[in-house]
Formats: C-alpha cells, structure tokens, sequence
C-alpha cells in the first residue's frame, strides 16, 4: 500500500447526514454505535451489488471534513463526496477498519457513519480489517495494543479476530447495512499480526508461520460469514503484478477459506519496468489466479500519480480497459483519491510524515481526470 512518499517500501465521511453519520467537527461516527438505535426512516434502502465494483477507499473522508475541507462536482458545484463520486461513475465504497485508533478514525463507530452515509447514497460496500490499531501492510503488521497479552496464544487470537469482526460486522447489520465483500487482513503477503501470524523472517520462514496465520485468517472469515453469509469474504495481498500463485497455493493448502481474492496495483512505483508492463503483467497475473483457483478478483487498491496527470491518467484508464476484458475481475477501487492540498492526517503530523501521494482530487476538492477511468 503506497501511504506516503516515505513509505514506499511498505504500506466513513462527515458531511450533510447531520452529527448521526459525522457531522464536520462532531466526533468520529458520533451517534453511530452498538449502543444507539437509528430511526427507521433512516435506514438505508437495499444496495444492489454492482457486477462491476468501480470503487473508492475514502477512508479518511470524516477526517478531512473534520478539518474543513470540501468537495466539488468536476464542473465546480459544491457537493457531498460521495455525491463527486457517483457523478464520477464510483458504485462501491471501501473502508478499513482499525481495533482501536488514535482519534477514533477507522474506528468501529467512524466505519459505521461511513457505510451509512455511503448505503445512503446507494452504494456497494467493502469492509477492510486491518487488525491493528494503525495501518497494516508489507512493512507493519502490529498487534493491537489491547491485544498484546495473548500475542503468543494463537487460540486467544483467534478469539480476539473473532470477537472483533463480529461486533464491527454486528454494527453495520444493526444499521442496516449488509457489505457485499469483505477483507481479512490488510495486505497480508507475510501474514499479519506478527510475530505470531507471521510467515517469514530474516532468517527464513518460520516454523508453523502458515499454520498459524491461516488459523488466525480463517477466524476471521468464519465470523464474517456468520454475520454476513453472502458476502465474499477474501484476502488481501500487494503487487498484484506478481506471480502470486505461489502464496495462494500455500495458503489454500494450509487449509484457507476465500470467497474471492484482493490484490493492490501501483503502476507508477515499479522502477524496473514502465507502468505499461506493470499494467500487463497485472492484468495477466489477475486472469490466471481467477483461473487457477475459480473465484472473482478485485483490485482493492490502485493508485497513480496526479503530478503527471495526463500520463497518469492514461495509465489507469489503459488499465480499467483491461480488467473489463477480464471476466473474473469484479471490480477496482481507487485508494484515497479524495486526498488534495496537501492534506495529511493528524497521525502523520505526529510521526512526522508527509502527505499522501497519489490523490485524484485537484487543489480546489474537485476530481482531476484521473478519475475519468472509471466513468
């Protein structure tokens, strides 16, 4: 996941529903929870799944209205994000779910505004467990801080995973709302919650590495499935221009449950090939796995980088093109294109980190044409 310029190795919105889906200076989800009821004019009404996700994570969304900023239509009409982002062709919203974060973002309580304002406006949802109290990707996968006493006991994990899922997924059915897919883990290539679920080392791979994070995993998607029987309950890894039959054979053969399978593509950031092999290679590699193992593909992140607009654009429009050539694909989703001027959340601040790179918004909050791809 490409969170910053820094971390190149590595790694829902608050507008007009009033402070009961976020209001803009309210609290993260203020009003959302297990413990308060929505009216039942407000449920959402039944969202169709799309049989085509074209999709946006816009999981910083309440944090950027938070902190005043706002959005407009390609043509300069101010307006709700989510309603920039149906005029741009989005039908599907992604948003990550931390255990317990600074500042409540990515919260239980900010998710479910999130997905209410998002069911609200008619879109498909996936929900993306990080398992973290912060991002969880090739370069960190941290236990939650409430988590650490049973950071060596793969049963109380489990259980932890289970008990988790099943109350963040609880609340979003308590609403009303009933996501379409779902992720277990954040970009798990060296599994996730290390040490305990993770695959390998410096030193190698580490004996019952499989064994243990496949557990972990499949408590997940167990209680995933409870809640939510039709979703497509999935994993996640990066480099979706990678062969990575290698790690789905593993991880099927250790006894792993997957509905479908989640992939993140940055063309841009490959620096031994041109965006157009990457593009290629990607689009070769999703087809295969499809194949190989007879479920759907998505490609939960994508991301290119808006200071060359033109050739970005062109880049991720080339590829848009090819997924819809590839039956067994199910749809792409654009990682935080909302991101403009700079912004950067409060946590960045904090660690000293700059801003997100490859956001699809123009200074002024409008979409640039970069987001032409999915229309």
């Amino acid at each position: 996941m490409r969170k910053i310029t820094t971390l190149i190795a590595a790694a829902l919105l608050l507008a007009a529903c009033g402070k009961a889906g976020g209001e803009p200076g309210g609290k993260p989800g203020e009003g959302i929870g297990k413990d308060t009821e929505t009216p039942a004019q407000d449920l959402p009404a039944a969202v169709q799944t799309p049989d085509f996700a074209k999709g946006a994570d816009i999981s910083w969304a309440s944090e950027m209205e938070k902190a005043g900023k706002t959005f407009k239509k390609a043509d300069g009409t101010p307006a709700d994000i989510f309603e920039v982002l149906k005029d741009c062709g989005i039908n599907s919203i992604r948003l990550r779910v931390w255990v317990n974060p600074t500042g409540g973002w990515s919260g239980r309580d900010d998710v479910a505004a999130l997905a209410l304002r998002a069911a609200k406006a008619g879109m498909a949802l996936m929900i993306d467990f990080h398992y973290s109290d912060f991002f969880a990707d090739p370069s960190r996968q941290t236990f939650p801080k409430d988590w650490e006493a049973d950071k060596a006991d793969a049963a109380k994990t489990a259980a932890r995973i289970k008990a988790h899922t099943t109350e963040v997924l609880g609340t979003l059915k308590d609403k009303g709302i009933s996501p379409a897919w779902i992720q277990i883990g954040n970009e798990t290539r060296n599994g996730f919650l290390w040490p305990l679920g993770q695959l390998w080392d410096n030193s190698g791979d580490i004996a019952g590495g499989w064994s243990r994070f496949v557990q972990l995993y499949n408590a997940g998607y167990d209680a995933a499935k409870a809640v939510f029987p039709k979703a497509l309950v999935m994993p996640h890894i990066n480099n979706a221009w990678e062969d990575n039959n290698w790690w789905f054979k593993k991880f099927k053969a250790e006894g792993a449950k997957f509905d479908a399978i989640a992939l993140s593509h940055y063309p841009q950031t490959e620096s031994k090939m041109t965006p157009e092999q990457v593009n290629s290679n990607a689009l070769n590699r999703i087809a295969a796995l499809a194949a190989g193992y007879g479920v759907p593909v998505f490609v939960a992140e994508v991301g290119v980088k808006p200071a060359t607009e033109s050739a970005s654009a062109a880049v991720l429009k080339a590829f848009m093109e090819g997924v819809r050539n590839i039956p067994s694909c199910k749809g792409v989703f654009y990682w935080e294109p909302e991101v403009y001027g700079g912004w950067r959340p409060a946590v960045y601040s904090s660690l000293g980190w700059g801003s997100y790179d490859m956001g699809a918004f123009s200074s002024d909050g409008r979409p640039t044409s970069i987001m032409n791809a999915f229309k």
